[in-house]
């Protein structure tokens, strides 16, 4: 079968000497001119979908000279291909100029996954989101993610640790990364610009933090919690921390319907708990009459008596060190991992400490082991609490002049 019966001289001939009725010329491989009356010139793709005794379709791909004949056998050569593979020519070059009418842009793409994926698997969504919102859409959200090259992403990424923040460059590096594999993976857009970035190119990783409070630092911690040079919230909030091994996000969305008195108990529900797991801790009876004076000076459906968002109460304990003239830094989330160090220098069982931590017990024992241990964790709390008496009044050697003290 001929091809390329046509060239740019022939079709200038042809714009000078127009039939004057319709004429059909080929180029070849399906590729066909249509002249009309009144100078109209125009590219069809013939094909059948269904073999020789099937319908001729005709493909309308654009207009001579706008669409010049290199362009046209391109066109063309993207339409037999689609037959190739089973595909309409006609939907698939319907669809690629939508696309090129109103392309998918980054932020479009970004939002597909926040909408889709991590609304719903991510309990730090809005985290996301607002990471996204201040370093990526301002640089490059409103650009067609197809054009969107690797030398764009890593300005906006670089730009991150430009200011300062290194580890949350790579933070975004990564959670960028996941979105657009989420959004190949069902067909919404594709972009590999980042796949072969790793956090090192924009940033760096985060640091094991494993820094535990020597027993100085935490006398001088509680004896603080004993003055009145910090305000009630965060008061409470560390001591609940301190007490019970919980986390930040625990105390601070902790309501009272939580707290069942009666059976000593307090359960941290599933939506709370960082693993999505229901953590359930019982309390010790000489912490019972510091939380029903909390409850007397407390209104409202929060523990604390307010809610305050997660990065303000961050941002507070991470200044607590230095008002304390601590010389190594530390956080509110250190105060777990000197629970967890100071049980097991004390003989804790490890899986009670680790469930008191709210952390899921590995390999077996998170599928086939139920228990609560409820016995076992009021043994290891009491005698954290012993630990804390002492730390907080050798002297008085009582529990209650920092945690029953009026407040």
């Amino acid at each position: 079968m001929a091809t390329n019966k046509l060239n740019d001289n022939k079709l200038k001939a042809l714009l000078k000497n127009l039939p004057e009725k319709e004429t059909w010329i080929a180029d070849g491989e399906g590729l066909a001119l249509r002249m009309q009356r009144g100078g109209n010139l125009s590219w069809y793709f013939r094909y059948r979908l269904g073999g020789r005794n099937s319908k001729l379709e005709r493909l309308f791909i654009g207009k001579y000279p706008d669409l010049p004949l290199a362009a046209a056998r391109k066109l063309k050569d993207k339409c037999r291909n689609w037959l190739a593979d089973n595909k309409d020519p006609r939907f698939m070059l319907d669809r690629i100029t939508q696309e090129a009418l109103k392309p998918v842009t980054v932020k479009d793409a970004l939002e597909y996954w926040l909408n889709n994926y991590a609304v719903h698997n991510r309990k730090n969504h809005e985290k996301h989101r607002s990471q996204l919102i201040a370093h990526i859409y301002p640089k490059i959200g409103a650009m067609p993610l197809s054009m969107a090259e690797r030398r764009h992403w890593l300005d906006a990424l670089e730009n991150i640790s430009r200011k300062g923040s290194p580890v949350a460059a790579g933070y975004v590096l990564q959670m960028c990364k996941q979105a657009l594999r989420y959004c190949d993976r069902r067909g919404y857009a594709t972009s590999t610009a980042l796949e072969r970035l790793t956090i090192p190119d924009v940033g760096k990783k985060q640091e094991k933090d494993d820094r535990v409070l020597t027993d100085s630092e935490l006398s001088d911690l509680l004896k603080w919690l004993n003055t009145n040079r910090i305000q009630p919230y965060y008061r409470d909030l560390i001591k609940l921390m301190l007490v019970f091994c919980a986390r930040t996000k625990e105390v601070r969305l902790s309501t009272w319907d939580e707290w069942d008195f009666d059976a000593k108990l307090w359960t941290v529900p599933k939506d709370n708990s960082k693993n999505g797991i229901r953590i359930t801790r019982p309390i010790p009876d000489r912490v019972i009459p510091w939380l029903v004076d909390m409850r007397q000076h407390n209104n409202g459906p929060f523990i604390l008596g307010e809610f305050k968002e997660g990065t303000t109460v961050s941002q507070y304990g991470r200044i607590l060190c230095k008002r304390l003239k601590h010389k190594e830094p530390w956080t509110l989330h250190n105060l777990r991992h000197t629970f967890i160090t100071k049980n097991a220098d004390l003989g804790a069982a490890p899986h009670v400490v680790e469930l008191l931590a709210g952390h899921e017990l590995g390999g077996v024992f998170s599928i086939y082991n139920r228990g609560e241990y409820l016995s076992e964790k009021l043994q290891v709390l009491n005698c954290y609490l012993d630990r804390l008496e002492l730390l907080a009044e050798p002297q008085k050697n009582v529990i209650a002049a920092t945690f029953i003290r009026a407040l």
